[in-house]
């Protein structure tokens, strides 16, 4: 007699089949669930090492800018005009500086959006992180504060002041880069490649930059653009007055130093001035830097109407700008005539 088979209703055969997937899940769900965890983590980023990153961008692409004017090799020609009618210039300077900055800055962390004043599509893969961390970084800044990289935004400058590096007023040209967390600016990097300075801040955690001891109120030293000023200088007096001093200089970042105690060995490189002001469109790249490190010293960048500044999205703030330290800046903006920067 032939033995029996065990047979299986199609009901019996899913209650198996679920069974099994049951059991299976039960041995697996933990292995799922810590390597899912495990690449969620790796997928955070450290915002200690990625200013440590910033900063060490910056003073890479700061010696390209510095060699590149050593040896004449500007080879500069004009990106198009300016709104205003100014010529905006590139240079080997800054494509270089880009090219070092930008590819760091990707090959460290790929996953973070970064915005540079230039575009080339050089990839090296060959610039890596040092994996040093400054001194002065680990003193004052702790590690572990990870995020989700999908909120941040990089801004980088390979070469702010770039019409002045051409004229070979360097004391104004800086490398600048800003990591924007949610639009708003947390990390500022500022690095003179001429003194070799550099400037840095993490909102809300430290800086090796200081406000100075005192401003004047309503400010005497305003400083504004010297190649984008257009109707700026009547603008400021007529705000502030026909005795107060204008001092016409290149770079955003620059100027942004100008408002902040510089290190004594630095002082005479940068002028002094109580207030920032500039009333036609600028790029985010140019400011985003300077406005966290105002930040981190309880000071503000706005717009010319107040306006908190959005560093994430389009490049362009069309809203001009006023930036203070250690001033009641609601009572400077009161001050400031009904200007709309679109319209001029």
């Amino acid at each position: 007699m032939a033995p029996m088979g065990i047979r299986l209703s199609p009901l019996g055969v899913a209650v198996f089949c679920l069974l099994g997937v049951g059991v299976i899940y039960h041995l697996y769900a933990g292995v799922i669930s810590s390597r899912l965890a495990a690449f969620r983590q790796r997928r955070k980023v450290d915002l200690r090492d990625l200013l440590a990153v910033s900063v060490e961008a910056a003073i890479l692409g700061g010696k390209e800018v510095k060699k590149v004017r050593e040896e004449n090799g500007l080879n500069e020609k004009s990106k198009g005009k300016t709104r205003e009618g100014a010529s905006e210039l590139l240079t080997m300077g800054d494509l270089r500086s880009h090219r070092k900055m930008f590819n760091l800055l990707r090959n460290t962390f790929p996953e973070v959006k970064v915005n540079s004043e230039e575009h080339d599509d050089t990839v090296d893969k060959t610039i890596t992180w040092s994996r040093l961390i400054p001194g002065d970084i680990l003193d004052k800044i702790d590690g572990g504060k990870d995020i989700s990289p999908e909120s941040l935004t990089v801004w980088i400058d390979p070469l702010d002041a770039t019409q002045e590096y051409t004229e070979n007023l360097v004391k104004y040209v800086t490398t600048m880069v800003c990591v924007a967390v949610e639009g708003k600016p947390v990390i500022g990097v500022i690095h003179q490649p001429f003194t070799d300075f550099t400037a840095w801040a993490f909102v809300g955690h430290g800086s090796n930059m200081h406000s100075r001891s005192s401003y004047s109120a309503p400010p005497s030293k305003v400083i504004v653009s010297r190649s984008h000023s257009g109707h700026v200088q009547s603008y400021v007096r007529e705000a502030f007055g026909n005795s107060t001093s204008i001092i016409e200089a290149g770079g955003a970042g620059y100027k942004v130093l100008s408002l902040l105690e510089m290190p004594s060995t630095e002082a005479g490189s940068v002028d002094q001035a109580d207030l920032y002001v500039h009333i036609t469109f600028i790029k985010k790249w140019d400011i985003c830097a300077g406005a966290a490190l105002l930040n981190a010293q309880g000071g503000h960048m706005t717009t010319l109407k107040g306006e908190d500044i959005d560093y994430s999205g389009t490049a362009i703030n069309k809203g001009g700008l006023v930036a203070s330290v250690g001033v009641d800046h609601k009572a400077i903006l009161q001050k400031l005539p009904t200007w709309d920067p679109e319209k001029h």
